[in-house]
Order: C-alpha cells, then sequence, then structure tokens
C-alpha cells in the first residue's frame, strides 16, 4: 500500500495514482530552474510554464515528499501577524495588500483545483478555538476588526456554548469560524499541482537531490548525474533547505510536527465530534489541531520537536493530546502516525526575497503553507515575468535572522518553546 518512495502516512496510503518521474542525469538547459517540488516549487512551476518558460523542476525525493505531502491540510486566509501589528512594520497601503494576498491564495488553490480537476478531498470552513478565556476576548475583537476594518463578512465570533455544540466537548472559550476557508488532502493536491506542471511542459526530476549550485547572469545547478543551466533559480526547500544556501538559512528554524490517522469513525460519532467537517486548530502555542478526512478518520496534530528525530512512537506520542479532547476515543485504534519538517520564521511571516538578480526564495511560511506556499510560488512567477509588485510587499516584510545563525537558533529556539509550552499548560 502507499507510493513508493514515501513516507508511510495515511496520505501516501491514500493517494491518487501518479506519474513517476526520472532522475536528472546528464547536462540540461532551461530558463528557470526550480529546486523543490512542495507547493512552492510546483505552483511556481506551473505559472511560469503557462507563461512559456521553460522549467527544470528537480525535487531530492518524491514530488510532495516533505512537508507539502504531510501536513493539516488546512487553507486559510489571514497571517499570523495580525493586520494591525503589520501597519506597525510596514504601513497600511502594504499590510492591506498582505490581508488581500491571504484572501486570494486560498481562492487560488479552490481555482487550480478546479482548472485542473483535482481530488483532494476539498471541504468548507476552518474553526480557530480558544484554548483560554483570555484567547477567547481576543478573537471576538479580531473578528470584529475584520468585520469593520477590513471589511470581511466571511468570519463570525462563535460563544463558547456554539463551539461546544460542533466539537462534542467543553473544552473550549469561543472561536473564530472562517466560513470561507478550506480544508484537503495536502499529498493529492500536490500530485494534482504536478501533474498540472508536467502537462504544462514543465520537466520534473525525482530523486535529484542539488548538491551545490553555481549562481550568476547564468545559474548551474549540480545534481549526483547531471547539471541545469538556468537564467533564473527558485530555492523552494523550506524545512528542507540544509546547507544549500547559508545566506537564507538563518532566516528560518525547521521544526517538526506529528500527526495520527484514527481508523474510520461510524458517522454518528463524527457528527458529534465535529458536528459541521469543519478543520480546527486550537489557540495554543503549541497548537492541537484536527480534521475529518474523506473517508471519516480523525486526523489529529499535536506535538512538536525541534531535534533531527522524531520519536521513536508517534501514535502514542500524539495520541495523548487527542484524549485530553476526546477521552471516549481512548478504543479507538490509530492506524497511522508520521511527522513532517517545516519552516518558521522568528516573526512567523513567510520570507520571500530576491537574493540576487536572479535568485529567488520562498520559504518560511509558519504553517500557513498550503494557501501561502500556492501563492508564493505564483508571485515568483510573476516578479519572473516582469510584475513584481507583490512579491515585494512580501519582501518588504522585515524578516530577522536567527539569534547567532544556524550555529545557536536550536538552543535559542528550543529554550523559547519550552517557555511557551509551559505557558499552555498553567497559565
Amino acid at each position: 500500500m502507499g507510493l513508493q518512495g514515501y513516507e508511510s502516512s495515511y496520505y501516501a496510503d491514500s493517494a491518487n495514482e501518479k506519474k513517476s518521474y526520472p532522475r536528472l542525469q546528464g547536462d540540461t538547459e532551461a530558463d528557470i530552474c526550480v529546486i523543490g517540488g512542495g507547493f512552492t516549487g510546483l505552483s511556481a512551476a506551473l505559472h511560469l510554464a503557462e507563461k512559456g518558460y521553460s522549467v527544470v523542476l528537480l525535487e531530492a525525493e518524491k514530488v510532495g515528499w516533505g512537508a507539502s505531502g504531510r501536513n493539516g491540510g488546512q487553507v486559510c486566509q489571514g497571517h499570523n501577524m495580525g493586520h494591525e501589528e503589520l501597519v506597525k512594520k510596514v504601513g497600511r497601503q502594504a499590510a492591506d495588500a498582505l490581508w488581500q494576498m491571504s484572501l486570494e491564495s486560498v481562492d487560488l488553490v479552490r481555482e487550480l483545483i478546479e482548472r485542473h480537476q483535482i481530488d483532494c478531498d476539498l471541504k468548507r470552513g476552518v474553526l480557530h478555538v480558544a484554548s483560554k478565556p483570555d484567547h477567547a476576548s481576543e478573537m471576538r475583537e479580531t473578528v470584529a476588526y475584520k468585520q469593520r476594518v477590513l471589511g470581511y463578512d466571511a468570519i463570525c465570533y462563535l460563544e463558547k456554548a456554539e463551539v461546544s455544540e460542533m466539537l462534542g466537548n467543553d473544552c473550549y472559550h469561543g472561536g473564530e469560524y472562517w466560513t470561507d476557508a478550506a480544508h484537503l488532502h495536502p499529498l493529492n493536491y500536490a500530485l494534482g499541482l504536478a501533474t498540472a506542471a508536467d502537462k504544462a511542459g514543465v520537466r520534473i526530476f525525482e530523486d535529484s537531490r542539488v548538491a551545490h549550485y553555481q549562481s550568476g547572469a547564468t545559474s548551474e545547478v549540480v545534481t549526483a548525474e547531471g547539471r541545469v543551466r538556468a537564467k533564473y533559480l527558485l530555492l523552494a526547500c523550506n524545512g528542507y533547505l540544509g546547507k544549500l544556501e547559508p545566506r537564507i538559512a538563518g532566516k528560518i528554524m525547521p521544526i517538526n510536527n506529528f500527526i495520527i490517522a484514527t481508523e474510520p469513525l461510524d458517522e454518528a460519532t463524527c457528527r458529534r465530534i465535529n458536528r459541521d467537517d469543519v478543520a480546527v486548530a486550537d489557540s495554543r502555542f503549541v497548537i492541537n489541531y484536527f480534521k475529518l478526512s474523506g473517508d471519516n478518520r480523525l486526523l489529529w496534530g499535536g506535538g512538536e520537536n525541534y531535534s533531527s528525530r522524531f520519536p521513536s512512537d508517534i501514535p502514542a506520542f500524539v495520541r495523548r493530546y487527542m484524549l485530553q479532547y476526546y477521552p471516549e476515543l481512548s478504543d479507538v485504534k490509530i492506524d497511522y502516525g508520521w511527522g513532517g519538517t517545516l519552516a518558521i520564521t522568528l516573526n512567523r511571516m513567510p520570507y520571500f526575497d530576491r537574493v540576487e538578480d536572479n535568485l529567488f526564495v520562498a520559504q518560511g511560511y509558519s504553517g500557513h503553507g498550503v494557501a501561502l506556499a500556492t501563492l508564493g510560488g505564483k508571485l515568483v512567477a510573476e516578479a519572473i515575468s516582469g510584475t513584481a509588485e507583490k512579491f515585494d510587499v512580501f519582501a518588504r516584510v522585515p524578516t530577522p535572522g536567527f539569534p547567532g545563525g544556524t550555529l545557536l537558533r536550536w538552543p535559542g529556539l528550543v529554550a523559547g518553546m519550552l517557555y511557551y509550552s509551559m505557558r499552555d499548560r498553567f497559565f
């Protein structure tokens, strides 16, 4: 069962049929070389090919192999940094543009799914729930702000009683319901983007890890068995960047997050714990998030670590978080447990940059990757084709590096995460 070459997961075992793409062998040329076969790279490659460029995409493993094929599948408007804070950082005009682009990102995902007929269990609705009373007060204020200041009505505040009725427990203190948000099967979405890119003429190469590259007027990208010469280069590696480009590595911190999938649940249980079949995320610093799959499994994400290794028993590691909220599921079998590596930035905003005239980077989505990475790929394509206004709005958001760079970011982050984990539990 499952796709060959992918880590074991519910997503891999329920994936659509996939084309096998070759390994890069020998020398080739293209207008653009994209490094990374996740949402960013696939979206960029597709949009560039549709604009008439020749594109080579290099993926170290398989398309959608990394976090793009393993995440919680939530597709929601907004940013981790609120609009008021963005106004302070970049001014009202840019903050408004960033907000509008967050709306565009969700619309883009839907448009691509519809246009390319991607079968990925697309459903509507995301509910952010308040884990503490003061979080509920903040949510009430932010919902009112979005309605009043931003003129956005596809969001509403839900009182504690309504959230309890929707989710079948009394653990949360309120919530903000994004009625026009969505959730999906992320690996099937990634595979659909790859199929669309392939049909548009993108040359996709899997099992083609980039060893190093040389930038300049013409970039040269080297793998174990081949070489690509291209005018433009996009680094779309995110949490799997490693040491490929030290100039941008210190802007992100790779972290690991984990998900379990239960056995299929009966319809009555599904309706009791998730009445409206929405995706849910709580307000803890180390969040819990969950949704129902297309075949009525509960997919629950919880817990993080910051090392190069995953827990030895992921189902046990995550299951305890689920049972804090749904102890009645203690006898339900856990069929899958898996993890993935994402990248966060210090300010939790995506990091887009033009490192050199013909070298672009888009990374650090900090949990908003399905929508914003899809948009990021499109914005890179626009920038390369000469329309960089939207890309530049993101690029002008200050993205501080982690103190100490790649050498010291890990102990500093762990100390900070431990502090906030304690606040989740005790304050």
